[in-house]
């Protein structure tokens, strides 16, 4: 009988924010991704990156404007560090957590580039911000260079980047293949590396791809029976922040359209969430969306907490 296979894509709260924080947060998370293993299911890890690309970024700048013959590296080396980064805590955390239940299965980080579309829209309007926050000198050098940035009142200025949607998975077929060998992969980090194709030859964007978009697409092109978005909230809630804020437990494809319509999702936090659920449900059978903490991820896989979006 065929195992079922679930995409779990960890938030801030499932890294922390720093190499000490990164390391404790992941010895808790492994015990919940080897719950779901020893449950017999398929594992696809992907996972956020905000705080750990934003510090390689800076880091590498600095360097580079400190140390002659050395350069500020691009978005893409940094989206790629910080998936090796990442991936290395993870796959080890993992590995020890099944290891103590007697489960042997070999973990792997896979380092995952991202098709998108050159002429996507987000490309003429960047908005993502991305590492520290600079003078007016520094941010008068990254415009000469051709690169956005925003004045944050009180904060000083900002670099930004654009935030495309992922078109295809590069690495799909050796993800694939590790998850019919049965073992654990860790892809499409912090979104994966946005690239775009120039004949043979891949080229990294100055972009940042939203992670749950990818993880929506990693879970359609593995065919998943269940997406799920592991956030800092127990569940999506409507009219959120205000008097009547109220909790959603489930909803369907059609009740999440009326809601994206009615402008209750925050643009740059819940809203990739829930189109990226429905997309994935639309493109498939049988399939459910669960968004919720990492705390309430194995009960609302019974559908006992969090937010669960189907069909």
């Amino acid at each position: 009988m065929a195992k079922k296979r679930i995409v779990m894509a960890l938030g801030h709260n499932a890294l922390g924010t720093n190499l000490p924080e990164q390391k404790e947060a992941v010895g808790k998370t492994a015990k919940v991704i080897a719950d779901f293993i020893e449950g017999g299911w398929q594992v696809a890890i992907t996972h956020s990156n905000a705080p750990q690309v934003g510090m390689i970024h800076t880091a590498m700048n600095e360097f580079g404007k400190q140390h002659d013959g050395y350069t500020s590296a691009p978005m893409s080396v940094c989206s790629a560090m910080s998936q090796g980064y990442i991936g290395y805590d993870l796959q080890n955390g993992i590995r020890a957590e099944l290891l103590k239940r007697g489960i042997y299965k070999s973990v792997a980080t896979i380092l995952t580039q991202m098709m998108v579309n050159p002429y996507d829209e987000a490309f003429y309007t960047p908005m993502k911000p991305i590492g520290r926050f600079m003078s007016q000198e520094d941010a008068k050098v990254e415009e000469e260079k051709g690169n956005y940035v925003e004045e944050v009142s009180g904060k000083g200025f900002r670099r930004v980047v654009a935030s495309p949607k992922p078109v295809s998975i590069v690495e799909i077929d050796i993800i694939k293949a590790i998850l019919d060998a049965d073992q654990i992969v860790i892809a499409c980090g912090g979104g994966g590396i946005p690239v775009m194709e120039q004949g043979c030859v891949l080229k990294g964007a100055s972009a940042v791809i939203e992670k749950d978009r990818a993880a929506g697409l990693l879970a359609k092109e593995i065919d998943a029976e269940v997406l799920m978005i592991l956030t800092g909230v127990d569940n999506v809630d409507l009219n959120y922040g205000k008097a009547d804020e109220t909790p959603i437990g489930l909803m369907n494809v059609k009740e999440a359209a009326d809601y994206i319509q009615e402008g209750q999702f925050e643009s740059s936090s819940m809203l990739p969430k829930i189109e990226a659920s429905v997309d994935f449900i639309e493109h498939g059978k049988n399939r459910k969306a669960i968004i919720t903490s990492l705390q309430m991820a194995k009960a609302s896989l019974e559908d006992n907490a969090g937010t669960i979006i189907k069909d």
